[in-house]
C-alpha cells in the first residue's frame, strides 16, 4: 500500500472537464441580431403611434402580460413570435388610427355643414371628443327662440363654452 505522505508519488491530476459548448452557435448570432433590430424598430414604431394619438386612449389595444416568464434571453423561435406579435400590433394600431382619423375628419366636415346650413341638421350635436380634441366643447343645432323657431324653421348652431366650472 502506498504511503499517503510519500511525496515521490505521481502528482494528483484533477479530472478533465468536457469542452464548454457555447449556448448559441455562431450561425445564430446574425439571425438573433437581425431579429432584435426588427423588434426594436417595431417597438419604436408602436411607441410613435401611441405618442401621435395622445390623448386618445381608444386607438391602441391594451398590452397583455408577457408569456415569456420574466427577463431572460429568448430563443430564436420566441424572438420570431415576439416580432410577429409586435408587427400585428403595429398593423392593428395603424388601422385603428386611420379609421379614427377618418371619423374625426367626417365630424369636422359635419360641423362645417352645420354652421353653413343648420336647418338641414336639426338637433345634431358634435363634441370635441368626436373630432379628437380635448375639452368639453360641443356644437349643437337648436331652434332659435324655442318652439316658435321650430315652427318657423329658424335654426342655429349653439357652441358651448366648454367644461363647467368645478364646484
Amino acid at each position: 500500500m502506498p504511503d499517503l505522505l510519500d511525496r515521490t508519488a505521481a502528482p494528483v491530476v484533477p479530472p478533465t472537464r468536457p469542452p464548454v459548448v457555447p449556448r448559441t452557435t455562431p450561425d445564430e448570432r446574425p439571425a438573433r441580431r437581425s431579429l432584435l433590430e426588427q423588434v426594436a424598430r417595431l417597438e419604436e414604431e408602436l411607441s410613435q403611434i401611441f405618442c401621435s394619438t395622445w390623448p386618445r386612449k381608444d386607438v391602441l389595444p391594451p398590452t397583455r402580460r408577457s408569456r415569456y416568464g420574466g427577463p431572460r434571453i429568448l430563443s430564436l423561435e420566441e424572438l420570431e413570435e415576439l416580432r410577429d406579435d409586435l408587427a400585428e400590433r403595429v398593423q392593428r394600431a395603424r388601422r385603428a388610427l386611420s379609421d379614427r382619423t377618418y371619423v374625426e375628419e367626417q365630424n369636422r366636415q359635419l360641423i362645417e355643414e352645420m354652421l353653413l346650413e343648420p336647418e338641414r341638421h336639426k338637433w345634431v350635436r358634435v363634441g370635441n371628443e368626436d373630432i379628437g380634441e380635448p375639452g368639453c366643447k360641443h356644437w349643437h343645432v337648436r331652434p332659435r327662440w324655442g318652439v316658435l323657431g321650430m315652427f318657423l324653421n329658424w335654426w342655429r348652431v349653439r357652441i358651448s363654452s366648454g367644461c363647467p366650472l368645478a364646484t
